[in-house]
């Protein structure tokens, strides 16, 4: 079947919560250790998205995406407050596991441009974990580069670099 996209509704979070932890276990398991990714539980993500949104959601869009009915992915968007306010900040793309290669990705992606644009943006940036070489090259066919600018951030007991990366819309 085709997946399809819709904007997320706060039932959706617990769900995307849980989908968000597998897939960050998934992702990131070949260079973190296992007690980097043993917390927070699927639960504990899903509370974490409920809590987020009720502070976001007026200046933020989260879109789901589905196959047979099943939630299989999601991308969260919204202003990047740490550059001008022409820029955009793709927050996340998060698929379960067994959904990469399926082109979900590239349609949550394509979608979150589009809606970056709507918005009135011209450029859009994310961050990267540095080791995650695989979603560094799904961004990449996807028309971002690296600006070159890095941040450290912590997943559980982990130091992890994460770089810039943007393109123009």
């Amino acid at each position: 079947m085709t997946v399809t996209l819709r904007r997320a509704e706060p039932d959706d979070l617990m769900a995307v919560g849980a989908l968000h932890q597998r897939s960050r276990v998934a992702a990131y398991s070949s260079f973190l250790p296992p007690e980097s990714l043993a917390e927070p539980t699927p639960e504990a993500m899903g509370r974490y998205w409920v809590e987020r949104w009720q502070w976001e959601r007026a200046d933020h869009r989260m879109t789901v995406a589905e196959r047979d009915d099943a939630l299989v992915g999601f991308s969260y968007l919204g202003p990047d407050d740490a550059a001008d306010p022409a820029t955009g900040l793709l927050n996340a793309i998060h698929l379960e596991p067994d959904e990469r290669g399926r082109g979900t990705g590239r349609a949550l992606m394509v979608d979150a441009l589009t809606a970056m644009r709507a918005r009135g943006w011209t450029r859009a940036a994310l961050w990267v974990l540095e080791r995650n070489a695989p979603a560094r090259r799904f961004y990449e066919r996807g028309g971002w580069t690296a600006t070159g600018v890095r941040r450290d951030d912590r997943i559980g007991p982990s130091s992890v670099p994460q770089l810039r990366y943007a393109r123009d819309l």
